[in-house]
C-alpha cells in the first residue's frame, strides 16, 4: 500500500498540486524529508512559472505523476544545512533549478552535465533516491542535495532570480558554449518571449550587438527601448528581411 504524501516522511509541508490532467491547482498538504549531512533546508520565497510546469500539470509529455507540486525555479532563504554541507549556511539566500539529483559517478556528472545523467532527478514530479516522489517550489519550503543549489548574489533581487533557474540557464548555456559572448559579436534572437528577453539582457549584458526578429511589430519598442535591442526585424516582412539578411 502506497504511503500517504503528508506521512511519508517527518516534516509537514504545505503547496499547491494539480490532482489531474486538468492542471487545475488546489491546497495540498505532504511531507518532506529532514535535512540529511548533505543537505541544504530552504524557505520558499519566490517561484517562477515555466512553461514546462504547464506541460506538466496537464502531462502533455505523457509522464506526469499526480498529485504534481511544480515549480522548478524556486528561490529562498536557507534555515537548515546538514552536517557536512561547506557552501552554504543559514540565512544564506539560494536557488534551486530543474534537477535535485544525479549518480554523481557517471561521465556526465564528472563533467558536471548532471542534466544529460541517466539517472537525472526533476526537482518535481520524478523518483528520488528514497523511492518517494519529489514536489517543486510551489510550495512552503525545499530540502535538497547542497551540489543542487546556488547562491544568489546580494545585489540581484530575489523575485528577478527566479526565472534564471530555467529560463535564464537555457539560453545562458548556449551563449556560453558555442562562444557568443565576446564584445562586438553580432546576436540574433527569434521571438521576444520568456526566453528571448533574458537572451537579450544576456547578450547586451556581454557587449553584443543584438538584432531581434519577430512575427509581431507591437513588440519593437520593448525591444529597442526596454531590452537594449540594437536592431528589430518583422520576420513577415520580407523586404526587412532581405536587408537584415
Amino acid at each position: 500500500m502506497a504511503v500517504q504524501p503528508e506521512i511519508e516522511h517527518p516534516r509537514k509541508a504545505y503547496g499547491w498540486a494539480a490532482r489531474d490532467t486538468s492542471g487545475v491547482l488546489s491546497p495540498f498538504w505532504f511531507s518532506r524529508r529532514k535535512t540529511g549531512e548533505k543537505d541544504v533546508t530552504f524557505k520558499v520565497l519566490y517561484c517562477g512559472v515555466c512553461h514546462s510546469d504547464l506541460h506538466k500539470l496537464k502531462n502533455e509529455w505523457s509522464d506526469s505523476i499526480y498529485p504534481l507540486v511544480p515549480g522548478r525555479e524556486i528561490v529562498g532563504e536557507v534555515t537548515e544545512v546538514g552536517s557536512k554541507v561547506d557552501k552554504f549556511k543559514v540565512g544564506d539566500k539560494v536557488a534551486a533549478g530543474c534537477l535535485v539529483g544525479s549518480c554523481h559517478s557517471c561521465q556526465n556528472c564528472v563533467n558536471n552535465l548532471e542534466n544529460y545523467c541517466q539517472q537525472v532527478i526533476p526537482t518535481y514530479g520524478a523518483k528520488y533516491v528514497d523511492g518517494t516522489i519529489t514536489y517543486g517550489g510551489f510550495s512552503d519550503f525545499m530540502v535538497a542535495d547542497e551540489h543542487f543549489v546556488v547562491n544568489i548574489p546580494s545585489a540581484l533581487p530575489l523575485d528577478a532570480a527566479a526565472p534564471l533557474l530555467c529560463a535564464g540557464i537555457t539560453v545562458y548555456g548556449p551563449l556560453r558554449y558555442f562562444g557568443l559572448d565576446k564584445p562586438g559579436m553580432h546576436l540574433g534572437v527569434v521571438g521576444l518571449g520568456g526566453l528571448g528577453h533574458l537572451a537579450v539582457k544576456f547578450a547586451k549584458a556581454l557587449g553584443l550587438k543584438v538584432t531581434v526578429i519577430s512575427t509581431s511589430p507591437k513588440k519593437k519598442n520593448e525591444a529597442i527601448q526596454h531590452l537594449g535591442a540594437d536592431f528589430f526585424v518583422v520576420s513577415r516582412d520580407q523586404d526587412q528581411m532581405q536587408v537584415w539578411w
